[in-house]
């Protein structure tokens, strides 16, 4: 139980990595607020899911690309729980493959809020309350390597919140250490949307691992970085991608 007495906020926390992270941090005693915008039957299950196992969780609606919507989450979760100490920025999305060419202005703005700005308006309302914890954001690979056909948005994204995540661990330390996942081909619906199957099974062919990933593989290092555990790491993006691409 590293994170008894915490409590922790992960955003887009309804399904697939956010649901993981949730039950793991969880798991480790911390009480939990479950971010979604549509999942909602899936958050509520979660949310009791952990409370039948002994854990304290609610679940809030809300749309992180609303600066009243997060403010009302944050709000929610120190009235809740009397305070705040770990703030996981998962909430995020590709929304649709499209080449710089034929891609809309409005496609763009969709993307970079839906990634980047939801991650710097979380971050802000959340070091209000604040006065020592951990942020873990989830970034990607795509902003390593620039991502798949039509993702440049969205690995412009995720390379500008792995970008964020350096420059608020010089900004918040010592009191707030700030680290970033990197994941790549890990098994959720936003592969099932967005990734033939075909692409998913090459993958698997030429990985050193010889899978993609599990939710929880993700998870897991997620509870790394918001325990002592990794108490002197800060400004990391780690790779999590079965080793199709070293950093």
């Amino acid at each position: 139980m590293k994170l008894a007495g915490q409590t922790a906020i992960v955003t887009g926390g309804g399904r697939d990595i956010g649901a993981a992270v949730a039950r793991k941090l969880a798991e480790q005693g911390a009480s939990l607020v479950i971010n979604y915008f549509a999942s909602s039957r899936s958050a509520e299950a979660l949310v009791a899911e952990i409370e039948a196992n002994g854990g304290h969780a609610i679940a809030v609606q809300g749309d992180l690309n609303d600066p009243a919507a997060v403010q009302a989450l944050v709000s929610k979760t120190v009235e809740t729980f009397g305070g705040l100490n770990i703030l996981v920025n998962n909430a995020g999305g590709l929304i649709a493959r499209k080449t710089v060419a034929e891609m809309e202005l409005e496609h763009w703005n969709a993307v970079m809020t839906l990634n980047l700005t939801s991650t710097f308006l979380m971050t802000k309302a959340c070091l209000a309350h604040m006065t020592s914890g951990v942020i873990v954001n989830i970034a990607s690979q795509a902003g390593r390597d620039g991502g798949g056909p039509g993702a440049v948005a969205y690995a412009t994204a995720k390379g500008a919140v792995m970008t964020m995540t350096r420059g608020l661990a010089k900004e918040l330390g010592p009191d707030i250490r700030v680290n970033a996942l990197c994941p790549g081909m890990i098994d959720t619906d936003f592969h099932n949307i967005h990734t033939p199957d075909a692409g998913r099974r090459g993958f698997e062919a030429n990985a050193p691992l010889k899978r993609q990933g599990h939710v929880d593989d993700a998870a897991n290092l997620v509870v790394f970085l918001a325990t002592e555990d990794s108490a002197f790491m800060t400004g990391t993006n780690i790779d999590i991608n079965g080793g199709m691409l070293f950093s």
